[in-house]
């Protein structure tokens, strides 16, 4: 009975640590953080300053002694202590005020495809450190397949694309398992530094991560807009130092980012040649499920669709699936030990 009373106040946790966002989903309750992957510290003093989106504010705005980071890279774990430190502080906020704060909960983290033995080890002891008392590692790709809905368990073919912003993951799905994979590292912030490298070859301007990114989202777009759109682009002039505005339309963001774009195509097309026929046939029939924050980027589903003659289908909620995924596997016993990744320990 003190074991029931002890599991349903210690809910456990799924963490989908991407490059561009963190997000935790505890048991019972949904996704409770969904912030930046930034961590400012003082390196005077070692002390933290701001987690998530509030660091996010401070990168390039930061005095010396000041650094705002990124602990992940192409999702994975590049500064081991700033990733714990961050993980930390999230899954804090996760469980204050509640009878649980005491009590080290399981964890489900997602991980990439194809990371090695060292880099699954380094996520499980970054997360064992932040506080964990178990630890769970499940392919994001998967975890993304099931918050999509998507029936992994038949043994029929499904192809998830997942686009996040350090890596683009290609899978095809069947009977819990993945038959065949690609990854790409040309992914969202490709398409970030694609646009800042335009701006500067262009107009001789001087772009900031924060600009680049939300032109992307605003105008950025897989293909030239029936509508055509523009805005102002505003950064630092190159010869003068001083600060410049020009204004930038749609289809010139959209040749910025053409050819990063057609490395993820090549990324699904490969995949495909090596898919067995009998997969490719189901593939066809049922479509391509989109997922991860990049999917959003406007007509990239039109994009693909013109290329590879397969129906495109972009995931409700794309940025979200994976930790959705996620906080399902947590839920369910038996699907979680189809799907997880053997332990490194």
């Amino acid at each position: 009975m003190l074991k029931n009373i002890f599991s349903k106040l210690n809910k456990g946790l799924g963490i989908d640590l991407g490059s561009t966002k963190t997000m935790i989903y505890q048991e019972g309750r949904g996704i409770l953080v969904s912030e930046s992957s930034v961590v400012a510290v003082n390196n005077r003093t070692d002390q933290i300053l701001a987690v998530g989106d509030e660091a996010r504010r401070m990168l390039g705005k930061t005095p010396p002694h000041i650094v705002a980071s990124k602990p992940l890279e192409h999702g994975i774990i590049a500064d081991f202590e700033v990733a714990e430190k961050m993980i930390k502080y999230f899954m804090s906020r996760v469980q204050a005020g509640r009878f649980s704060f005491s009590l080290r909960p399981r964890v489900v983290v997602g991980i990439p495809l194809d990371v090695t033995e060292v880099e699954k080890k380094a996520v499980e002891d970054v997360v064992v450190s932040a506080g964990s008392r178990t630890v769970f590692l499940v392919e994001n790709i998967m975890a993304a397949a099931v918050g999509a809905r998507i029936p992994t368990q038949d043994p029929t073919g499904s192809m998830v694309v997942n686009l996040g912003g350090g890596l683009t993951e290609v899978a095809v799905i069947s009977l819990d398992g993945i038959v065949n994979s690609k990854v790409s590292k040309v992914a969202g912030l490709t398409f970030d530094r694609d646009i800042i490298r335009f701006a500067q070859e262009e107009f001789n301007l001087v772009l900031g991560d924060i600009v680049a990114e939300e032109i992307k989202k605003k105008i950025g777009a897989a293909t030239e807009l029936k509508e055509p759109m523009q805005m102002e682009m505003r950064g630092r002039d190159v010869f003068s130092g001083l600060p410049r505005e020009v204004v930038v339309t749609d289809a010139q963001i959209h040749s910025a980012i053409a050819r990063s774009l057609h490395q993820i195509l090549d990324t699904i097309k490969s995949t495909l040649e090596t898919t067995p026929p009998e997969l490719v046939a189901d593939i066809y029939q049922k479509g391509i499920i989109l997922t991860g924050g990049t999917s959003l980027l406007k007509e990239i589903d039109q994009f693909l669709f013109q290329n590879i003659q397969i129906p495109i289908h972009i995931a409700d909620d794309p940025q979200t699936c994976t930790v959705r995924g996620l906080g399902l596997i947590l839920e369910n016993e038996m699907l979680l030990k189809d799907i997880e990744v053997l332990s490194t320990k």
